[in-house]
């Protein structure tokens, strides 16, 4: 069965950091991008970072460049987002999506916050 599962939200200070993991199962990790998203109360869906598999390449919001890094360890079957400088505004629920490498790339993959599959995100609160 087809999951990813997201972990390491929780409530961090700002300026403070954390590490998002996304494990996957179910595919063939290595023929598929895998990318972050975000959405806030009342807000879109936001591509955070995106990241391919075959070269590594990765693309990010502009409103999280410098700031947040994305890795993948495809022995693991895992994707990393590595979250530092955190700030108020960083505060939503954080998912991870998997798009097949062959229709897509991480830029379109993140501007279209698209995905063929899904996990249920976790909780990332930025507060003092």
């Amino acid at each position: 069965q087809l999951q990813l599962v997201e972990s390491g939200g929780g409530l961090v200070q700002p300026g403070g950091s954390l590490r998002l993991s996304c494990a996957a199962s179910g595919f063939t990790f290595d023929d598929y991008i895998i990318g972050w998203f975000r959405q806030a109360p009342g807000n879109e869906r936001e591509g955070v970072g995106c990241i391919s598999s075959s070269d590594r390449s990765t693309y990010y919001a502009d409103s999280v460049k410098g700031r947040f890094t994305i890795s993948r360890d495809n022995a693991k079957n895992t994707v990393y987002l590595e979250m530092n400088r955190l700030k108020p505004e960083d505060t939503s629920v954080y998912y991870c999506a998997a798009a097949p490498l062959r229709f897509t790339t991480v830029q379109s993959m993140c501007d279209m916050t698209y995905g063929d599959y899904w996990g249920q995100g976790t909780q990332v609160t930025v507060s003092s």
